[in-house]
């Protein structure tokens, strides 16, 4: 029964590793989302950062990314179309990956 039990242990710390992963990718993600809204929108610095922020407090509203694309559509109005935001968020979200693999290598 010790190596069910070690692999199921290791099964459950995968899992939790994973769910971390992409919650910290997601988070690096909006935040990157926001930085590049807040150059959109005109703000730089504390005020880029701050509304970096915001972006990543609006996910927190319910599951899924659909409370960080209405968050930035939103708040950019035509300066960003939904194709642009959307295919902004993937090519942020493989660069957020991207980035915590090479910080944890």
């Amino acid at each position: 029964m010790s190596k069910f039990d070690d692999r199921a242990n290791a099964f459950e710390s995968k899992f939790a590793h994973d769910a971390e992963m992409q919650f910290r990718a997601e988070a690096r993600r909006n935040k990157l989302l926001g930085l590049w809204a807040a150059e959109l929108l005109g703000k730089s610095g504390s005020d880029a950062d701050d509304y970096a922020k915001e972006v990543v407090k609006s996910d927190f509203e319910e599951a899924g990314d659909e409370d960080v694309y209405r968050k930035v559509s939103g708040d950019l109005g035509d300066r960003a179309d939904e194709t642009t935001i959307r295919a902004k968020m993937q090519t942020l979200m493989a660069e957020a990956k991207a980035q915590l693999l090479s910080e944890s290598s």
